[in-house]
């Protein structure tokens, strides 16, 4: 037993993580036993349940951030392996502080809290919001977990009281572990863009993570919704809400026809921007936070001033995302999307499997009981 905060737990001094040691390949993520963090006033020490795999984790070991890397994630995964890439060190918000703890995702229970805090949140089951807004919500600076500090690749982390966010469902904790980054970064996009009913929001990469996830929210919003995505899914996609598939590939203008759409949301770019624009009505959005596809894209500015378009970037969650999303899982509005899950230790596997994209919804990682 020792000392964590206001209270005596058992909790153990040290603890396992994957520690990823710097850019590179799957090489730079090992998995050793580190110190648990060390409490400061406002912290809460949570036991990691189960955190989910998402492109950003993969994104940061590459470098990919860089605005030297301008091919597809997966491409610059390929290089990195054949040791034949810069290895750049480029995080989301400047240069990675490896070594690090990644981990986005956390569905954890509160073990312990600092000096001052809430004891009552001890035993409590809750998510951890990723994205973290330092300066309050009228600034859109960001500091995010496992990207910015040490995450939830590991036995147990160290946030903020005011990011946890009890959650009270019959889910269990691999399906709470999946919710966090992809489903925020989802309902984020749908919230900043102003998705609402009856509106046809196009939805690229919809079997993914985030994609799989905007799919369920446009629909709980009451959008008609059109997605993209490997024509192996299409039933799938079809099985979690979607109206209409397409095939990725497909010629979107030629399938929907000029201006037929009002919300265009897309993590991929790459090779099929121009044509998500043409689609798009006089007057519609464009949203985006990522680009799996590749980050370099053709814009014909004519496109955007003629249709008064307007391109909407998201990465600073607002402030009702993620309570709202919290609710949506109480109330049984969504559903998770478990694809697989794998022990902490495995994270390698995990990673190497997430970029075959042959599956739909999300990963998992399991850290193993702490003793």
């Amino acid at each position: 037993m020792v000392e964590i905060g206001d209270r005596a737990v058992h909790a153990p001094t040290t603890m396992m993580a994957i520690v990823t040691t710097g850019t590179g390949g799957y090489d730079r993520l090992g998995y050793r036993e580190v110190s648990v963090p060390a409490l400061a006033t406002g912290d809460v020490l949570v036991q990691v349940l189960a955190a989910g795999v998402n492109n950003t984790e993969i994104n940061t070991r590459l470098g990919w951030y860089s605005e030297a890397v301008t091919t597809a994630t997966d491409s610059a995964a390929a290089l990195v392996d054949a040791d034949d890439a810069t290895r750049l060190d480029r995080g989301w918000n400047g240069a990675t502080a490896f070594p690090l703890i990644q981990g986005t995702d956390c569905c954890g229970r509160v073990v312990a809290v600092a000096p001052g805090g809430d004891t009552n949140m001890i035993g409590t089951r809750v998510l951890v919001r990723p994205c973290m807004r330092p300066s309050d919500f009228g600034s859109m600076e960001t500091v995010w977990m496992g990207s910015d500090f040490d995450g939830a690749f590991a036995q147990f982390v160290k946030v903020p009281a005011s990011e946890v966010f009890a959650v009270e469902c019959a889910w269990s904790d691999a399906e709470l572990g999946s919710i966090p980054c992809a489903y925020g970064t989802a309902e984020n996009l749908l919230h900043r863009s102003r998705a609402g009913s009856g509106e046809h929001v196009l939805v690229t990469g919809a079997s993914g993570g985030v994609g799989s996830a905007l799919v369920q929210l446009a629909k709980r919003r009451g959008a008609e919704v059109t997605a993209v995505a490997g024509s192996a899914k299409l039933e799938q996609v079809l099985g979690i809400g979607a109206d209409r598939v397409i095939a990725r590939g497909d010629d979107l203008v030629d399938i929907l026809g000029e201006h037929s759409v009002d919300l265009v949301v897309d993590n991929v770019a790459g090779s099929t921007f121009g044509s998500l624009l043409r689609v798009l009505r006089r007057g519609g959005r464009y949203a985006s936070s990522g680009a799996i596809g590749g980050p370099m894209v053709s814009l014909d500015m004519r496109t955007l001033y003629l249709n008064d378009l307007t391109l909407v970037g998201c990465t600073a969650w607002d402030e009702p995302v993620f309570s709202n999303l919290v609710a949506y899982v109480e109330r049984g509005e969504i559903r998770p999307l478990v694809a697989k899950t794998f022990p902490l230790a495995q994270i390698a596997d995990a990673q190497r499997e997430f970029l075959l994209k042959e599956h739909v919804g999300n990963f998992v990682l399991i850290p193993p009981p702490p003793t």
